[in-house]
């Protein structure tokens, strides 16, 4: 049964009419004629009778009439469905994302998304960046926000650079526009966040390559503790740079000079999956508002 069959069937109901439903189908009489009879075959029954008045619904036609209907609407409702997707203006959106991400930029680029695309659906996952790069795999993410990492099966779109900065409270010793070696960090208290993280293990490396021991050290599980512990003065910290900007705008925290070391870097990235084709609807919106974003850099 094709769907031209039932659109038939329910002009000719509507019009009664065989000709008259053929010019606005735009169609030969013959051809509708020869739908009429295909669907007739197909339902094993005749749908239609000729009367003086014109076509007449058989009692089996009247039964079918508002089963077509429903079929037809849900069809169209579906076309109208894919051209949303299509726009962006409906559909979902399934992210994932390392935690600095989900927590410090996506908030501001889902802020934005959400006015344009109120009716598309949002998820967002967080894991560290190996895990988002298995959600993409699995086709759980359409697009995965983390660290670059390498997978013949995903694409990777560079965004910004993340970069470690070094945080005080605004009455330490090291605040005021001082530069620092490793070796005065080393003489702090150092917090550190999240042992599982790329950054921790970056910034264990960096200490130990300059040969410097760490005799103060206190471990938080997340940014937002080790913040709030760096602004009671209980010691310093390395931090995302992303993840401080509100604190150094307001003046809650200061950023301190560190010399004599390389900068503590990591690129961060969308992965997409190779064959999920060129970005549309949500996607493509949802990417362009996240490169504006980077470009434009975060909102105090």
């Amino acid at each position: 049964m094709l769907i031209v069959h039932v659109e038939g069937f329910l002009e000719v109901a509507r019009l009664g009419s065989v000709s008259r439903a053929a010019e606005v189908l735009y169609v030969t009489q013959p051809t509708l004629t020869a739908r009429l009879h295909s669907l007739e075959r197909e339902m094993g029954a005749r749908l239609f009778v000729r009367a003086r008045q014109g076509m007449r619904l058989t009692e089996a036609g009247r039964a079918f009439l508002p089963h077509a209907e429903r079929a037809v609407r849900a069809l169209r409702e579906g076309r109208q469905a894919i051209r949303d997707v299509g726009s962006g203006s409906s559909g979902q959106l399934l992210l994932a994302a390392a935690p600095a991400v989900s927590t410090y930029v996506l908030p501001e680029v889902l802020e934005r998304f959400v006015r344009i695309h109120p009716r598309v659906e949002i998820a967002v996952r967080t894991g560290h960046s190996e895990d988002v790069l298995q959600m993409v795999l699995r086709e759980e993410a359409h697009v995965g926000l983390g660290r670059a990492l390498r997978h013949a099966d995903v694409e990777l779109q560079a965004l910004y650079e993340e970069e470690l900065v070094l945080v005080v409270a605004p009455n330490h010793p090291f605040a005021g526009g001082r530069v620092v070696t490793i070796a005065d960090v080393a003489s702090q208290q150092l917090i550190m966040f999240d042992r599982t993280s790329s950054y921790y293990e970056v910034t264990m490396a960096a200490f130990l390559s300059a040969g410097v021991t760490l005799p103060g050290l206190m471990e938080l599980d997340n940014i937002e503790a080790a913040k709030k512990m760096v602004e009671h003065g209980l010691g310093v910290a390395l931090l995302p740079g992303t993840a401080v900007a509100r604190e150094l705008a307001a003046g809650t925290l200061e950023p301190v000079e560190l010399t004599g070391v390389a900068p503590i870097r990591r690129s961060i990235v969308a992965m997409r999956r190779r064959d999920a084709g060129e970005p549309a609807g949500a996607v493509r919106s949802f990417l362009e508002l996240l490169v504006e974003r980077t470009v434009e850099g975060p909102r105090s």
